[in-house]
């Protein structure tokens, strides 16, 4: 449906995109890795994928951004910098412009060749649980529609992709003094 110009899936993401710098604070504790995922589709939303299939996390590389992780599908993963260590403040509007990799019970994620970190998964407030790299939640951008896409580099100047530990990728933000790799 179209409201004058604009989609109403438009306007949905865009509001979704709004409210993506809101979002309460949660600091779950974190938990031995059981893992499933689900990749956000081309609108954003996540797709669903076999209940007890293990996450493979893998690799991209930009020559702009480094060596970062992926998820299903190939897709680009983000850290919020602005998370505390192990948990996640991004809910609400924010984890629908940010979709969190998210896992089932039962399976583990799998770190891919050249993924050199620690996978891990906490418990979310709203009770699924998210994978972290290193102590940092992982994260899909809803805008992001094919593998290679990082349109969520630098958002609000808190959201950038997870750079592969020890890479030294520019996707590395300066001012915030890195990631703590």
């Amino acid at each position: 449906m179209r409201v004058r110009g604009i989609s109403v899936p438009g306007l949905v993401l865009a509001g979704g995109l709004v409210l993506g710098g809101c979002a309460s604070a949660a600091t779950p504790a974190a938990t031995p890795a059981p893992a499933t995922t689900a990749a956000p589709a081309a609108n954003g939303s996540p797709a669903s994928s076999s209940a007890g299939a293990p996450a493979t996390i893998g690799t991209g590389s930009s020559a702009t951004l480094g060596a970062y992780l992926t998820g299903a599908g190939g897709m680009t993963l983000y850290i919020r910098t602005s998370d505390p260590a192990g948990g996640s403040s991004c809910t609400g509007g924010c984890a629908t412009a940010w979709p969190p990799l998210t896992v089932a019970a039962g399976a583990r994620p799998v770190a891919g060749t050249g993924v050199t970190g620690t996978l891990a998964t906490f418990t979310r407030s709203d009770g699924t649980l998210q994978v972290t790299y290193n102590g940092h939640a992982l994260y899909y951008y809803a805008t992001d529609t094919k593998p290679g896409d990082t349109t969520g580099q630098g958002v609000g100047g808190v959201w950038f992709v997870a750079p592969v530990a020890g890479s030294g990728g520019a996707a590395s933000p300066s001012a915030s003094g890195g990631y703590g790799y």
